[in-house]
């Protein structure tokens, strides 16, 4: 027997909410995978970006590149580094979007099997209450069964939790790559200006 029949004999024997546990965590799995995934890409293109600008900034260009965030922020500077902030907090935002669909699917989905779990294994009680013999025999294989729901919701939590960690710390990096630009940024702009007066 493959591991498809034993998986499509354990759907057959499951009740409707334990498949909608199941249903419900396979679209937790996708999603967890594609949002790594998408904003990885997303996030070490921006990263080069910015790497590339503060590579060019430390070598002696007086200002970032113009696929910089901060860019935008060089033309409306007035003395002051508060419109960087903004810049920053922009790039911030751009960069952990999507973090709180991992975050809640790797707190959510433990729970999302459990309750597949309780329902599965209240459906065996009450299906041993009407039998008329209750062994080890009949017990043991449908609370294993049961069990598959919660085994489901950890499967789902690991990747979704690790991915969460992961592309934070590249938001992290790509951040820091950001602050450094604008120190260097803010010393240029003040170097001009000192040098205008």
């Amino acid at each position: 027997m493959t591991l498809i029949d034993l998986f499509l004999n354990y759907l057959s024997r499951s009740s409707s909410i334990t498949i909608a546990v199941l249903l419900w965590l396979s679209i937790y799995f996708l999603i967890t995978f594609w949002v790594v995934i998408y904003r990885y890409f997303i996030l070490s293109s921006l990263k080069s970006k910015e790497e590339e600008s503060l590579e060019a900034m430390l070598m002696g260009s007086p200002t970032v590149r113009s696929d910089s965030i901060l860019r935008k922020c060089t033309n409306q500077y007035r003395g002051s580094s508060s419109i960087f902030d903004v810049c920053i907090n922009i790039a911030e935002k751009k960069s952990t979007s999507s973090l709180s669909i991992l975050s809640i699917i790797s707190s959510t989905s433990p729970f999302i099997g459990l309750f597949g779990t309780i329902v599965g294994i209240l459906e065996t009680f009450s299906k041993l209450g009407n039998a008329s013999s209750a062994s080890l025999n009949v017990i043991a294989p449908a609370i294993s069964e049961a069990l598959v729901a919660t085994a489901g919701g950890i499967l789902v939590a690991i990747p979704a939790y690790s991915g969460y960690i992961f592309l934070k710390r590249k938001a992290y990096e790509y951040l820091s790559i950001i602050d450094r630009e604008k120190i260097l940024l803010l010393n240029n702009l003040e170097k001009n200006s000192n040098e205008n007066k």
